[in-house]
């Protein structure tokens, strides 16, 4: 059968398309990615920011290049209906070019970005600026036996479903049926978002690109979204930071394996938070964002109910470091007034991650510290506003 594709809502971003002049710009190219790896303290950039600074950096999904998809993107899109030359060109050279084991991850990684000045023991403050869809279509897939439902002969076998970018481009759709691929749709709102944002980590040779930790990487944070700032703990000099794994949108969970894999470039802004000013955090350990106005803490673990755990202590940790509050009573307020959540279930490290209102806050604790989650705070508030005003 033949698949009429309809004709898509917004065109292809192709590698250094409309991309501003006073910025530092990142292709997604062979010489630029590393496939199913992280970089490693012994990278070398591909990039060098200042503190501060904007990037643009470009983003690839690895759907449509797996092998166990054919290997060609081309190929693999043209039994969805999209033209060879709707297929954007980077990934078709990352495809051809890169190499990538059976022992790698999957997940196509633009950098690593070297940012002047960053050293362990600060934080990078990586702030979502902005975040544009690169093509008008995406995959969600279960594959390998590593959905939630394992063992379920409904669900468990390896399956991709092609989605559309429909109307404004702010809408996604996914078939009901397979073999009606015309037929009767799923819609439901995008929300795209990156779902690796990492630095090195402080160790030879390159991690593995699935499991998250406290370099972050693979966290699938949905919350993520343009105006949001992901804090992380900095390992090796020059941060070395690296992102991708761009998603359209993603249910909290994750529940199949992947969300709406699709290609996204990405302004960042980068910022350094000083050791001294960090060490105002308590007893935090790894990554933490603020997001859509909330304060975002993060537990992860291969033990699901210990992610949990370690998610809670955080969020203790983080509120006794930013209010005047007994350790005790955070955790009963925690328990009254804030959220927790399953981030991702299927990365083989398990993530949960918090939801929690500053503004439910007399005052916050004066310091350097406070101030860089006050100024998150309010960019990520305007946002959130921005956000629910279009709809």
């Amino acid at each position: 059968m033949t698949i009429e594709a309809p004709a898509p809502v917004l065109p292809l971003l192709r590698t250094g398309e409309d991309v501003p002049d006073d910025v530092t710009y990142v292709p997604s190219t062979p010489a630029t990615v590393l496939w199913g790896r992280l970089p490693g303290r012994d990278d070398v950039p591909v990039a060098r920011i200042d503190p501060g600074d904007l990037v643009v950096v470009d983003t690839t999904s690895h759907e449509g290049l797996m092998d166990d998809q054919g290997g060609d993107p081309v190929v693999f899109f043209s039994r969805h209906g999209v033209d060879e030359g709707d297929v954007l060109e980077d990934a078709i050279a990352i495809a051809r070019d890169v190499p990538r084991t059976e022992w790698d991850g999957p997940h196509v990684v633009t950098g690593p970005i070297a940012v002047d000045g960053a050293r362990p023991g600060d934080l990078l403050a990586v702030t979502i600026e902005a975040l544009e869809m690169r093509a008008p279509y995406g995959v969600v897939t279960t594959r390998h036996g590593r959905g939630v439902l394992v063992g379920d002969s409904r669900v468990d076998a390896d399956h991709s479903a092609f989605c559309r970018v429909e109307g404004d481009g702010t809408t996604g759709s996914m078939a009901l049926h397979t073999d009606d691929p015309d037929g009767a749709r799923a819609t439901f709102p995008l929300a795209p978002f990156l779902g690796v944002i990492g630095v090195a980590a402080d160790q030879p040779g390159r991690p593995h690109s699935t499991p998250p930790g406290r370099h972050g990487g693979n966290l699938d944070i949905a919350l993520l979204t343009v105006g949001s700032t992901l804090f992380l703990p900095v390992q090796v000099d020059g941060a070395l930071l690296a992102v991708g794994d761009p998603h359209f949108v993603q249910g909290d969970g994750e529940v199949a394996l992947t969300a709406l894999e699709a290609p996204l470039r990405a302004t960042l802004r980068v910022e350094v938070v000083p050791a001294v000013d960090a060490a105002a955090l308590r007893a935090v350990e790894g990554p933490f964002a603020v997001a859509q106005g909330l304060l975002v803490p993060t537990g992860l673990s291969e033990n699901l109910e210990l992610a949990l755990r370690r998610c809670v202590s955080n969020a203790v940790s983080l509120l006794t470091s930013l209010v005047d509050i007994e350790p005790r009573q955070a955790y009963l307020y925690l328990s009254a007034a804030a959220d927790f959540a399953v981030t991702q279930a299927v990365d083989i490290v398990k993530g949960v991650h918090g939801a929690i209102r500053l503004s439910d806050f007399p005052e916050l604790r004066p310091g350097p510290m406070t101030d860089h989650v006050v100024r998150a705070l309010e960019r990520s508030a305007l946002d959130a506003a921005a956000t629910e005003a279009a709809r």
